[in-house]
């Protein structure tokens, strides 16, 4: 639909209409003012993360340097629970990270900016994205406070993608990785502007070589939809199963099943697993490009069997 308006309505009216859409769908699936997710945050040593639900399924997440203060928030979409959380912490706002330009992430920066009344530094690698001052590229870097953020460009979903990578030398530091639409707990991103082998590049030889003990902040809770998916393609993987379980309760309680880990990843997702036998037998193929290019086509249109 948003192709085909796409086509004949200005710039403006697209974002008008995209944003109505979004909205719309968070009150029908969890109401008026409420959220898909209780708010909770997360101790990195270094770092302080708030992680922030919006619409309907998606995540902000608020980092702060523990040191300074200093602060930066991923993919606002939702700005006055953006500057209520920054209020709440105490923090210092100075960079908007934005993974990718659809409207569900970056749709809210330009609010962001207009509200918050102090200059923010606005990044991502778009052209594309509303209120951008800084675009980068990867292995670009840059700081906050003592953290350290790591730009990685993976094209795919989107051809402007970048997740961002924080480390700090402080050798307590827990590392996490902000991966928007690429990486999700379980599944990747749709590949709306890319290719197999894209994503391929970006899973595997990109977020796939990170330490295992980094900490994965996606942007979608799709926990559960993927995992039953994964269990499709591997229905005999333990790993996948008890997470499944773990996710449920979690989702039952109202909790976020974000984060995982890269580790975590490379044993219950099957997008992060297309070398592995069991996978390239679902595929049919021994490629693990042309995995990856199967088991995506298969997952946009599965859905799981009904009890």
């Amino acid at each position: 639909m948003f192709r085909l308006a796409a086509s004949f309505l200005p710039d403006r009216a697209i974002q008008s209409l995209t944003a109505a859409y979004f909205r719309a769908s968070a009150w029908y699936n969890i109401g008026g003012d409420k959220f898909h997710s209780s708010q909770s945050s997360v101790d990195h040593t270094t770092m302080k993360i708030k992680i922030l639900p919006a619409l309907s399924d998606n995540y902000m997440y608020l980092l702060m340097d523990e040191h300074s203060k200093e602060a930066a928030i991923v993919d606002p979409v939702e700005p006055k629970t953006v500057l209520a959380a920054v209020e709440e912490a105490g923090a210092t706002l100075t960079t908007v990270l934005t993974t990718h330009h659809h409207w569900d992430h970056a749709g809210g920066n330009k609010e962001l900016v207009e509200l918050f009344g102090k200059p923010l530094k606005v990044v991502g690698g778009d052209d594309r994205i509303g209120a951008l001052t800084q675009k980068v590229s990867h292995g670009d870097s840059f700081t906050v406070g003592s953290l350290k953020i790591e730009c990685l460009f993976t094209p795919c979903h989107t051809q402007g993608h970048i997740c961002y990578n924080i480390t700090s030398d402080d050798p307590q530091h827990k590392p996490a990785v902000f991966t928007g639409d690429t990486l999700f707990l379980g599944g990747c991103g749709k590949f709306f502007e890319g290719n197999a082998a894209e994503m391929h590049k970006a899973l595997i030889e990109i977020l796939g070589t990170l330490p295992d003990h980094t900490y994965v902040y996606c942007g979608h809770e799709y926990a559960l939809q993927n995992l039953k998916f994964g269990s499709h393609v591997e229905p005999n993987n333990a790993a996948i199963l008890e997470k499944k379980a773990w996710v449920q309760k979690r989702r039952d309680e109202g909790l976020p099943s974000v984060p995982s880990t890269i580790g975590e990843e490379k044993q219950i997702n099957p997008f992060m697993r297309v070398a592995e036998a069991s996978v390239q037998q679902h595929a049919n193929t021994s490629d693990p490009v042309a995995t990856m290019a199967a088991i995506r086509a298969e997952k946009d249109n599965w859905k799981p069997p009904k009890l």
